[in-house]
This record gives C-alpha cells, structure tokens and sequence, in this order.
C-alpha cells in the first residue's frame, strides 16, 4: 500500500511539473506564433489592399472590442493621413472556413479590396479566390454597407468557374464585415485619429 501511494505522489508531481512546463513554454511562444501569423499569413492579404500607404500597416494596428471578440484593425496612411482601414471576417467556403481580409475607405465606406488569408479549398477551383485577381478586384468599390451577392443569387459579383460555393462564401464574409464595421464605425474613426501624421 505504502508504495502505491508514493507511485500516486510521484505521478501527481511529474504531471504537475510537466503541465507547468507545456503552460510556460505555451506562454512562451504566443507572442512569437501571431507575429508569425501576422506575418506570413494575414500580412500578404494586408500589404496588398493597403499598397501604396506611407506607413507599415501591419505596425500601425489597433483593437477594438466587439462583443466577446477583440478585432484587429490594420491603418493605412495616405497623403500623410490616416484614410483606410482592413480587419479580418469569415465565410464558409466548400471546404470549411475561408479567412478574409478586408479593406475598407475611411471617408466614404467603400471598399478598397478584399483578399483570402486561409481556406481549406479545392485546389486549381476554390483556391482560386486566394489567387484570382480578377475575383477580388470585383468587390473594389462597393459600398461595404450593402449586401455583398454573386451574380447567380442577383448580385454583382461574378463566382469562380466551379467555385460557386467558394465565392458565395466570399460574399456572405464581406457582408459580415459590413455589419462588423457598421457596428465599430465610431469606435474606429476615434482610433484612426491617432495614427494622424
């Protein structure tokens, strides 16, 4: 019995310590993991709607809460002022969920661009929304607070050959980005105002 319990303690105190480890190391390394999400993943998709600002927008960042959730909001300095703003959505592609970055004007809610940062898509069909220039050079312009629709359901955007669920899921994460901003859009302009030059 004796030496059953010191197997019990010793157990307990080898998971203990190992569970501590994995929580350090795991605090250890968060900081170094987003920035390398930031980087690498979510950076191309910024840097390429915020092209041609002054500033490094993946630098010039700032949160803002929404509900339970904290966004991150991605400024882009134009003509040394602060004129355009891109944060994340989601919509559901063919393959699971599809990362979006989208890019909205400051002065008139228009949008700037929008690019897939992750998928899970069909590749040479649904991937095809990361890549296609011409599918996301569609969405330039469009007043974000309106309903974002392929043509097939009576909309404006035109869906990727054999990609029709890819697309759609496009649209339903750029309307969500619509209500995002709607709801965010006094908090945002009072941050955007820091980042003035």
């Amino acid at each position: 019995m004796r030496d059953m319990i010191k197997m019990v303690v010793v157990l307990t105190l080898l998971n203990a310590f190992s569970g501590g480890l994995l929580a350090a190391v795991r605090v250890g390394t968060m900081e170094k993991i987003q920035y390398q999400q930031l980087q690498f993943i979510k950076g191309p998709a910024i840097k390429d709607i915020l092209k041609g600002c002054s500033n490094d927008p993946l630098v010039d960042r700032f949160a803002v809460k929404d509900g339970d959730v904290e966004r991150s909001f991605y400024v882009g300095v134009f003509e040394g002022k602060p004129k355009v703003v891109a944060f994340e959505s989601a919509g559901k592609g063919f393959g699971g969920e599809l990362g979006l970055m989208v890019g909205v004007n400051l002065e008139d809610d228009k949008l700037v661009g929008v690019g897939v940062t992750t998928h899970k898509e069909t590749p040479g069909l649904g991937s095809k929304a990361k890549t296609d220039v011409k599918f996301g050079a569609q969405f330039k312009g469009m007043v974000l607070k309106d309903e974002v629709k392929v043509a097939a359901d009576g909309g404006k955007i035109n869906a990727i050959s054999g990609a029709t669920v890819t697309s759609r899921g496009v649209c339903v994460g750029v309307t969500q980005a619509g209500a995002v901003y709607g709801r965010l859009k006094a908090q945002i302009a009072e941050e955007v105002k820091k980042f003035g030059k």
